[in-house]
């Protein structure tokens, strides 16, 4: 119990820099107290004393905010970070090394007894107002966005965010290389958003630029065959791309990256477009 306990304070200043002495986390952190209280709680469910368990919860939820039911499972080093509103239902399962931010509810879409909760894999970390629910798998190390409503299984190292939350999947090196290149022959920049950024304008984008490489290499593959046999006609400039033309795209980027609440925005910069050279 109490080498649980000091992986717990330990884990407190693992993951949150305002933390400064042992004695400041055991006394004001209220995710430390709800998980202790819970770890009391949840020893008297599995033996057989539901009320008492049911009370301490109660208590527990009155004193820090937070709602564990007894009956969850709670690995170790589990961190809860301010805490309030947070939601634990009766079948929740959670790996060791997880993190959950205030307003975060693991809850059910059934009331059927049985599985009905999620199951957290190791080091999960669940940002600020998500809902994840159901019995569904969060694979280890994956991460949910704040305010993202997950109703469906999540893979390990992935990131879900939006309602519904969808999976953003990063592009490897080699086609974000292809990208950007095509981006700067056409003449504009299509990451001023961020290379990750959720929105459909930036997906969009992507697929156009993903395109437009593929068409690229079979029109040069084509002019060096029609030069083999004597032909200038690929030699002819293309048409300038003018900044006007593309003055839609870059108010429509520049309205979502206003509107969009996912931490990836804040250091996000409006859509550029310079006239250059086709």
């Amino acid at each position: 119990m109490f080498e649980r306990l000091r992986e717990d304070i330990s884990s407190v200043f693992h993951r949150d820099p305002a933390a400064r002495t042992t004695y400041e986390v055991i006394t004001t952190y209220p995710g430390l107290h709800a998980i202790m209280l819970h770890r009391l709680a949840h020893g008297l469910w599995r033996r057989g004393f539901p009320w008492f368990a049911r009370l301490m919860s109660a208590f527990s939820r009155w004193f820090t905010g937070i709602e564990i039911h007894p009956g969850a499972k709670i690995g170790r080093r589990f961190f809860i970070d301010h805490g309030m509103g947070v939601v634990i239902g009766e079948t929740a399962e959670i790996g060791d090394d997880c993190t959950l931010y205030h307003g975060v509810t693991l809850g059910g879409t059934s009331w059927n007894k049985g599985k009905r909760h999620p199951t957290l894999g190791d080091g999960v970390v669940i940002g600020a107002g998500a809902k994840v629910l159901g019995p569904i798998l969060i694979g280890s190390g994956a991460r949910v966005g704040s305010n993202a409503v997950v109703t469906k299984a999540i893979p390990d190292d992935a990131t879900a965010i939006g309602i519904p939350a969808r999976i953003i999947k990063k592009a490897g090196d080699k086609q974000e290389k292809s990208r950007q290149e095509m981006a700067e022959k056409l003449g504009f920049d299509a990451y001023g958003e961020t290379t990750d950024m959720p929105d459909p304008i930036a997906r969009s984008i992507h697929s156009l630029l993903d395109h437009l490489h593929a068409m690229d290499k079979k029109i040069n593959g084509m002019c060096g065959a029609l030069e083999a046999l004597g032909s200038d006609y690929c030699s002819q400039d293309l048409p300038k791309l003018m900044s006007e033309d593309f003055e839609a795209v870059d108010d429509s980027c520049c309205s979502i990256l206003a509107s969009d609440p996912s931490p990836s925005t804040e250091s996000a910069s409006a859509t550029k477009v310079e006239a250059e050279p086709g």
